[in-house]
């Protein structure tokens, strides 16, 4: 390249960076106190706006999350001025070749600039390995999936020298947002043959199933987040995960995978609070939606579920180690085919607590344990007694009717022996059998509280007040 080439593409480059960076703050508009209906993303939905309160559809408790929430949808200055499209950097997209490289030039550059666009195109296909797109970037970027993004096929094609454990990571990062009418495909199918940890399979029969198998997004150490209108499918294990974030919104999410692949949670949390996930369709085959341990401030609206393994709190306290979660609703909520409906569990041991915690308006459609506690949660059958567990309390039922699979009880409150559940209210729970009689006889252990309302079927196992031997506290405050 002879001079006078080189300094017009310098010159090219910086009047692109001063056109985009220019236009950002006539752009960034922001609802204050209030969700914005996300519509199906389009180039000219960009940058999700810093953490400020997010209200669903219907009035959010007292306790609702401070979330982020979308700038004006339809606000015509919001135009999308700074694309880095991963053609433009070497990217095929013909499904076979590995495009990696071009996704790493394209997230590089757009990193740098605020409120960037990078574009995976619709009509093609791209493959790229394990790759972690890394912060600190500049505010607003937007990783907007049009086309297919799909991982390697299957463990024989993964490379060796790449992180079994997880495939696209999304790390230090703050003011971002993941969206697109695109479709992010697993390729699961062969991970869940893996000869490693076995699981269900049909007619009562175990089949094989993962153990160094990659979860498919992961959210790590990062800040305010918007995950909006994608759809995500086949995860080798879970499709999403979210570890040591405060601020998402995760919001009209599609995920699918078939009911009998196993550990596909789809959405899983642990360590970070403020969560909002509202208007989402899940069927997987397991927890729809898994809440671990350090989780605070979750507000779950609008959720299909099923078939999988519900909606689950835990399991928490596992090797003898503290858990805390807090302030989770559930609420208008459709919970179809599972093997559980809103379940918490706790291994023998734990410390820490449960506490503030709301199961409201849930339909079930031939569901295995409707409600349950489980306090002695175990994968062996080596698992020892214990006097420690995981305080459960403040848990409240309310509106919670459908029909239950009648090979188990629908509600099963299993209690530790040592440390009692305290302060559960069931209020308008009302189940009956999909078909056969009804079961008539819920499970109790060491479970306190009050029915509000006659329950149906009746649980006169439900102990009122408190326990009369008192557990010295410390060790469960969190």
């Amino acid at each position: 390249m002879d001079l006078g080439c080189g300094f017009l593409f310098v010159w090219m480059v910086v009047a692109m960076v001063i056109f985009c960076t220019g236009n950002v703050h006539a752009r960034y508009h922001f609802h204050k106190g209030q969700k914005v209906n996300v519509s199906p993303p389009s180039p000219s939905d960009e940058a999700p706006a810093p953490s400020v309160p997010s209200t669903p559809a219907e009035a959010p408790p007292t306790s609702s999350p401070s979330i982020p929430s979308d700038p004006y949808p339809n606000d015509p200055s919001n135009t999308s001025d700074c694309i880095f499209d991963v053609t433009s950097y070497g990217a095929g997209g013909d499904g076979s070749l590995d495009d990696t490289a071009a996704f790493r030039e394209a997230w590089k550059a757009a990193c740098a600039v605020e409120s960037a666009t990078i574009l995976v195109p619709s009509d093609k296909v791209f493959m790229i390995t394990s790759t972690i797109f890394s912060g600190p970037c500049k505010p607003g970027l937007v990783f907007q999936v049009d086309g297919v993004l799909m991982p390697p096929e299957g463990p024989d094609c993964w490379p060796k020298a790449e992180s079994r454990k997880q495939w696209l990571v999304f790390y230090r990062l703050n003011d971002m947002k993941l969206t697109g009418n695109g479709i992010i495909e697993g390729n699961g199918h062969k991970w869940w043959e893996l000869p490693c940890k076995p699981h269900r399979g049909p007619n009562g029969s175990s089949l094989p199933g993962p153990c160094d198998s990659p979860a498919m997004i992961r959210f790590f150490m990062s800040s305010n987040l918007v995950v909006s209108g994608i759809r995500i499918q086949n995860s080798p294990q879970f499709h999403m995960k979210f570890d040591g974030c405060e601020g998402v919104l995760i919001e009209k999410l599609s995920i699918s995978t078939p009911k009998l692949s196993p550990n596909t949670d789809g959405i899983h949390i642990e360590n970070t609070k403020s969560v909002g996930i509202y208007n989402s369709m899940i069927s997987n085959g397991d927890d729809c939606i898994s809440i671990g341990t350090g989780c605070s401030n979750v507000d779950i609206d609008g959720v299909t579920c099923g078939p999988s393994h519900g909606i689950s709190i835990g399991s928490l306290g596992v090797h003898n180690s503290q858990a805390c979660v807090s302030n989770i609703t559930v609420r208008n909520t459709v919970i179809r085919e599972s093997d559980n409906g809103v379940r918490i569990k706790t291994w023998q041991g734990g410390t820490g607590s449960v506490s503030g915690i709301s199961f409201e308006n849930i339909q079930m459609e031939n569901v295995l344990n409707c409600i349950i506690v489980d306090q002695y949660y175990c994968l062996s059958k080596e698992c020892l007694n214990q006097t420690s567990a995981v305080h459960v309390t403040d848990i409240q039922y309310r509106n919670i009717k459908g029909t239950y699979d009648v090979r188990t009880p629908p509600i099963h409150f299993a209690c530790s022996d040592t440390v009692a559940c305290t302060n559960i209210t069931m209020a308008e729970v009302e189940l009956l059998p999909e078909e056969g009689e009804l079961v008539d006889d819920p499970f109790c252990w060491n479970a306190y509280g009050i029915e509000e309302t006659l329950t149906i079927p009746p649980i006169g196992c439900l102990q009122e007040g408190m326990p009369q031997t008192i557990t010295e506290t410390s060790q469960y405050n969190c």
